[in-house]
């Protein structure tokens, strides 16, 4: 099982969390295309390898926070609050 380290209440099990998504998502302005609002919508990034995430505490203090994970071997490489500055990728890249 994951262990998650909330940023506010500790490290607790996967369980008492809900996945929310990829993180930092920056929503178009309302002069958008259809398609570019349905790329915003429904396409995500789906990679092999750290990914940023967003993730909610459902059965503790309810808070978001977001969590750079590996895909494929599900290590936590950071956890930080919404508002942070994003975790680096170890190649240096945003």
């Amino acid at each position: 099982m994951l262990s998650i380290a909330c940023p506010w209440c500790g490290s607790r099990d996967e369980v008492e969390f809900s996945y929310g998504g990829e993180a930092h998502l920056v929503p178009p302005d309302e002069a958008c295309s259809d398609a570019e609002w349905a790329d915003y919508l429904y396409m995500r990034k789906n990679p092999k390898g750290l990914h940023r995430e967003r993730w909610t505490h459902t059965h503790g203090c309810r808070r978001w926070f977001n969590v750079l994970r590996d895909t494929s071997t599900e290590r936590i490489a950071a956890v930080y609050e919404p508002g942070s500055p994003p975790a680096g990728l170890p190649d240096g890249s945003a």
